[in-house]
């Protein structure tokens, strides 16, 4: 798999957590790999694993990042698909070493674009624009 087809399968599984119980997750983690058409490898599969488990480690701060960053829009608020995407991105940016951060936020654009409401690119492009405009500030 591409570096965008790991990333979609992290976004899935952000999103089918906004839907289940941490003490759930295990289990809909090992179904949703086997309900896939093309079964990722074990690296593959690993990484996407682990990218999960890190977002959801970091979901406070990067919740918190978000509700100070979105005027009028509280993660209580937000699409679920929007609030998934957004949290792998911020993710990605803040945390993850290996991703740019204008890639973290291209990526979630093109998610958006796909899973999105026609709405939705623009909304997460905004606010990750602001949230890398601060962090450089």
């Amino acid at each position: 798999m591409n570096r965008s087809q790991l990333r979609e399968n992290v976004f899935k599984l952000l999103y089918l957590s906004g839907f289940n119980g941490e003490d759930e997750m295990e289990n809909q983690i090992r179904l949703y790999f086997e309900g896939q058409d093309i079964v990722p490898e074990a690296k593959d599969q690993a990484y996407i694993e682990e990218k999960y488990t890190k977002t959801k480690e970091h979901l406070a701060q990067i919740d918190q990042m978000l509700n100070d960053t979105s005027e009028g829009w509280k993660t209580s608020r937000m699409g679920k698909v929007d609030l998934a995407i957004l949290r792998l991105a911020v993710y990605e940016m803040l945390f993850d070493e290996d991703v740019p951060v204008s890639v973290a936020i291209n990526e979630a654009v093109e998610l958006a674009k796909k899973f999105g409401t026609d709405e939705s690119s623009s909304f997460i492009n905004g606010i990750l624009g602001k949230l890398a405009k601060k962090a450089d500030a």
